[in-house]
């Protein structure tokens, strides 16, 4: 999923770079959405002590 946000913050900036706002809007968009869902399932996986931080 990591993979995904980093394509999508690349396709954002290039797009931004040549003037496509909208693709650009969208792609940061997605990609905002997907960090989200990442940070929460490792929030989830803390509080529920799959990973264990020593």
């Amino acid at each position: 999923m990591i993979k995904w946000i980093i394509i999508l913050l690349i396709v954002a900036a290039i797009a931004s770079l040549l003037g496509f706002r909208g693709i650009a809007g969208v792609s940061a968009g997605l990609a905002k959405i997907l960090i989200f869902i990442v940070l929460a399932g490792l929030l989830l996986l803390l509080l529920f002590g799959a990973i264990v931080v020593a």
